[in-house]
């Protein structure tokens, strides 16, 4: 048989296909590998070969279980089950291509987030006669950009709260004001002009820094004082 390039980016011979490596993707979002398997479900009978990679996904070693459809199915989370047999049932019958983001949970009892991808296979009658495909590991992906974004947001919290007292202080300085009286003029201000209060803070330490900015900075402190004292005056009268 002719060979041809294969799924798992091997060169494989007809259907005699390496199933016994052991396959790593890369992730273009960090330096770790993905942990992968191939697989190939003949559907008459249904016959189901897997790559080691496979067997170590579900949390097995090959020869200790053989693949069938009830262990697939078994090992897919009881929330994405339903989903899953649907799209299979549908490929399997209809042919193209298919791809799921679902979790499967292995023989050790962990739940791993996976890519599932592959394509029918037709036969010379235009019928699937089978389906082949690639699963890939992406819970170290998932979790290594959970904990990045929880980083992120962390130190985005914290540079918008050093950037605001910045502001605070620059005011406490110039208009000899107390701590909290300086950040009312802040809200007041960002309430005025209907901008996020870090702009209002980030604005006044730029001018504050530059060198030809002391000109503006003193407007940009009157303007704040005049926001401060409009609100002020419209909270006495509503009072």
């Amino acid at each position: 048989m002719p060979a041809r390039w294969g799924l798992a980016n091997t060169w494989e011979v007809g259907l005699v296909t390496e199933l016994s490596d052991l396959y790593t993707y890369s992730s273009a979002l960090g330096d770790d590998q993905c942990d992968a398997g191939v697989f190939r479900v003949d559907l008459a009978g249904p016959a189901f070969h897997w790559s080691n990679g496979m067997y170590q996904l579900h949390g097995y070693q090959r020869g200790e279980v053989v693949p069938t459809l009830e262990l697939v199915f078994a090992h897919k989370h009881p929330d994405d089950r339903g989903q899953c047999e649907e799209i299979t049932a549908r490929v399997a019958e209809t042919g193209g291509f298919f791809c799921m983001y679902h979790r499967i949970i292995d023989a050790k009892g962990h739940t791993r987030r996976v890519m599932t991808s592959g394509e029918a296979i037709l036969g010379d009658d235009g019928s699937v006669v089978a389906l082949e495909g690639v699963m890939v590991d992406l819970t170290r992906t998932l979790q290594r950009e959970t904990e990045q974004t929880a980083r992120d947001a962390v130190a985005g919290a914290t540079s918008t709260r050093t950037v605001i007292d910045q502001a605070r202080g620059i005011l406490m300085g110039l208009l000899k004001l107390g701590s909290d009286e300086s950040f009312q003029l802040l809200v007041a201000t960002s309430s005025h002009r209907n901008v996020k209060l870090v702009v209002v803070a980030a604005e006044l330490v730029q001018l504050a820094n530059s060198v030809d900015g002391r000109t503006y900075l003193d407007r940009a402190v009157r303007a704040i004082q005049l926001h401060g004292r409009s609100r002020d005056t419209g909270g006495r009268r509503a009072g």
